[in-house]
């Protein structure tokens, strides 16, 4: 994967990326499952340079992540879909949502973040680092 391309829901906000991702993670964190909908977030994380996102309806939130750290969170303000995540505890980085790429069949998750908060209904892939 060389470039990075994806969209919310309806279509009215795309971003992209020239540069592959750093790596892909799976956070198990409370605020991702709030934000999700669902156990877990796949996350491509991707330097933020040359990084872009256009569309009228994008809007972000800004909450304080488990670092205490602000986190600043941008969705489409139409659909509501979660595009990515600014972390200050990783300056110049993002994470860029799985779900929302052009085409996420081609996500291959490297670890798990955040094992403790997991749903004790998910099954970890235990043969990936987990951390809690």
């Amino acid at each position: 994967m060389s470039t990075i391309n994806g969209s919310c829901l309806c279509g009215s906000v795309h971003y992209s990326s020239p540069q592959p991702p750093l790596m892909t993670a799976v956070c198990h964190c409370s605020d991702c499952q709030k934000q999700s909908g669902s156990a877990f977030s796949v996350n491509l994380m991707v330097l933020a340079e040359g990084f872009q996102a256009e569309g009228q309806t994008l809007a972000s939130y800004q909450t304080r992540g488990g670092s205490g750290l602000p986190v600043r969170r941008f969705f489409c303000s139409h659909c509501g879909s979660a595009l990515y995540t600014e972390l200050s505890a990783m300056p110049g980085v993002l994470a860029v949502k799985a779900g929302t790429l052009t085409d996420a069949a081609i996500v291959n998750p490297g670890m798990h973040l955040w094992c403790a908060s997991a749903q004790p209904w998910v099954a970890i892939d235990r043969s990936l680092p987990c951390f809690d």
